[in-house]
């Protein structure tokens, strides 16, 4: 018999916390920050609840009317503390607050009387967060980058002032957490080559949800969206963000051979706050649009939340124009969608996409290229729709959420094992 003495150690043992300080796992995708990196942690945290494991995902609270926590499911919830004003602020901005969300961190263990011997840290922000932690309480600490300072400050012409402290924070968590999780070989690759050749790493790719994609067929997502059958289309998903190229993709499409056949459109889709960064990026894009003379085949449907899965199944291609991504959920989104890609050949998109099997892939920033492939995809029906279903047959092989959060389980399972052998001076943040 189970007695509640024996049932505490379990739900301790079986807590654990994933910390993603600018990335609110609550929030709504599209809005500023608020993109891939929320998704996975969301997805996987919920998912890792269905394998048995009491999940709690710590973000900030970034505005005064946010609940402070939020219950997705009985064994998984997203907790916000207090680290600075309750406002949104730019994720450079959030360093001088970590050493407060710190103690809001220890303060919730005290007051709730939970504790944990794994965290699982996102982004570098996250990462100063959890390597104090581990320095405190002996904690098993896993992380995850999800962008690379090394990869990103490449693309730039001058470094920010918070470059060289990034560059630092990331060189020191892949050398003292107990492991690093690389998305995609070509990250796993970068951080040896740019970050360090030290420190623990394992390739465990992000995931998509396959049964939420592909589950409507185009003619079906056509006729709900009100987009003409014969249409040709071309979607972008995601933030409003320089770094994302968008502008790219609008003039490889202002110069496309298919313009000239009527039935060319681009959707953009993507929330965006007026006055913020990402704001003021769409306001250009769409500067741009108007310069190029392609408002009339050009949409702005906004954040897109229930009706994404029909935006994908709509679209004859789905194209990732980003300078940089450490992986990417919308090629497999896409992908899930029965939907061909073409994305930048870079970072994580040389993973996922597989060159004419599941889409193409064109250097970044090169309009000419992305023209092409485009053009290439949109002119042939047959070959577009073969490029869907090995898309699809890709993901449900390979990146599916049950899947990566099988394999985050066993390393959990397998560090926390690994530490329990080690003296410590304490094992958990104590209640």
């Amino acid at each position: 018999m189970l007695t509640p003495k024996r049932a505490m150690f379990l739900t301790q043992k079986h807590r654990i916390a994933l910390i993603s300080i600018d990335g609110d796992p609550a929030a709504e995708i599209g809005q500023e920050e608020a993109g891939g990196q929320n998704v996975y942690v969301r997805q996987v945290g919920e998912t890792l609840a269905k394998y048995g494991w009491q999940v709690d995902m710590f973000t900030r609270r970034s505005h005064p009317e946010q609940p402070t926590i939020v219950q997705h499911q009985p064994h998984c919830r997203t907790i916000r503390l207090a680290a600075g004003p309750a406002s949104f602020m730019g994720r450079d901005q959030l360093v001088d607050y970590l050493p407060e969300y710190v103690k809001s961190f220890e303060d919730f263990c005290r007051q709730e009387g939970v504790s944990y011997r794994l965290i699982h840290t996102h982004y570098w922000l996250s990462s100063w967060v959890g390597m104090l932690l581990k320095q405190k309480h002996s904690l098993v600490q896993v992380h995850t980058y999800h962008s690379l300072g090394a990869v990103k400050y490449q693309t730039l012409q001058q470094m920010p002032p918070i470059a060289s402290k990034r560059l630092m924070i990331e060189k020191t968590c892949l050398e003292t957490a107990d492991c690093v999780v690389a998305t995609s070989p070509q990250e796993r690759e970068h951080m040896r080559s740019l970050v360090s050749p030290y420190g623990n790493i394992e390739m465990i790719p992000c995931g998509t949800d396959i049964n939420r994609f592909g589950q409507v067929t185009q003619a079906e997502a056509r006729q709900q969206l009100g987009i003409d059958p014969d249409a040709r289309v071309a979607l972008y998903v995601g933030r409003f963000d320089p770094r994302k190229g968008i502008e790219t993709l609008v003039r490889a499409i202002a110069q496309s051979s298919l313009r000239a056949e009527g039935n060319l459109q681009l959707i953009i889709g993507g929330g965006s706050r007026p006055g913020q960064c990402d704001g003021l990026e769409r306001d250009r894009i769409e500067g741009i649009v108007r310069e190029l003379g392609l408002e009339s085949i050009t949409t702005f449907p906004g954040r897109l939340d229930e009706t994404l899965p029909l935006y994908y199944a709509a679209a004859d291609v789905c194209v990732v124009p980003s300078h940089y991504e450490p992986f990417g959920l919308v090629p497999i989104e896409a992908m899930a969608s029965r939907t061909p890609v073409v994305a930048s050949n870079v970072g994580g998109l040389q993973f996922t996409v597989i060159p004419e099997v599941t889409g193409l892939l064109a250097p970044p920033k090169d309009v000419d290229a992305f023209t092409r492939a485009i053009d290439r995809i949109l002119s042939d029906r047959n070959w577009r729709n073969e490029l869907g279903r090995m898309g699809r047959h890709r993901v449900e092989i390979g990146f599916s959420w049950e899947s990566v959060a099988s394999r985050l389980s066993h390393l959990y399972i397998r560090l926390m094992a690994e530490a329990a052998k080690q003296p410590q001076k304490d094992s958990q943040v104590a209640a």
